[in-house]
């Protein structure tokens, strides 16, 4: 019964992720949710209480491993300058990835403050990959200045994912030179 129940439950995320990569959040419902599965919605509700908690349960299982990808091709970079670089286009090649797809298309507006922590908390595992290479770059503040650069990533993605007149990799090129060379470009 338990392994039947996880298989459910891992049926149901794998339908969340594929819902928010084609429609975004607003596509997260769980009629939607019953219907991919073959499920009673009654039943998708004894999974989850909420769509943030549906959020809430792809962050904690889509973020590490996003992460650990990212960290992968870090280890790689043999200079801080090539680490930056590498944190950034590997962030911005993931956009295609289905699991990172769905991490994306979950706007925060939409969550409680469990599931903003959760992601919050995870995002600060992500940036924390970057705060050496930075203060190796000789950064007085590299914590804050990691947040910035993450806040740059942000955006290319968000670039990225609203299909914008750009190619992805005009954009990413965009990402890294700010990352790297501030907007003097």
């Amino acid at each position: 019964m338990a392994e039947h129940r996880s298989m459910q439950r891992a049926a149901l995320l794998d339908a969340a992720r594929s819902l928010l990569s084609e429609g975004g959040t607003e596509a997260l419902t769980f009629p939607a949710l019953a219907e991919r599965t073959g499920l009673a919605r009654s039943s998708v509700y004894e999974y989850f209480r909420s769509r943030a908690a549906v959020v809430e349960e792809l962050c904690a299982a889509d973020f590490p491993v996003w992460a650990a990808e990212v960290a992968a091709v870090m280890e790689r970079a043999p200079t801080a300058e090539s680490k930056v670089e590498a944190y950034v286009r590997q962030q911005l090649a993931l956009v295609g990835d289905r699991r990172h797809r769905a991490v994306v298309a979950i706007s925060a507006s939409e969550l409680d403050a469990g599931a903003r922590e959760k992601i919050r908390a995870a995002h600060g595992g992500l940036v924390a990959l970057i705060v050496e290479a930075l203060g190796e770059l000789g950064h007085e503040q590299p914590r804050l200045a990691a947040m910035l650069v993450q806040g740059v990533v942000d955006a290319a993605v968000r670039r990225i994912e609203l299909g914008a007149a750009e190619d992805p990799s005009v954009i990413t090129d965009a990402a890294v030179a700010m990352a790297l060379r501030g907007v003097r470009g």
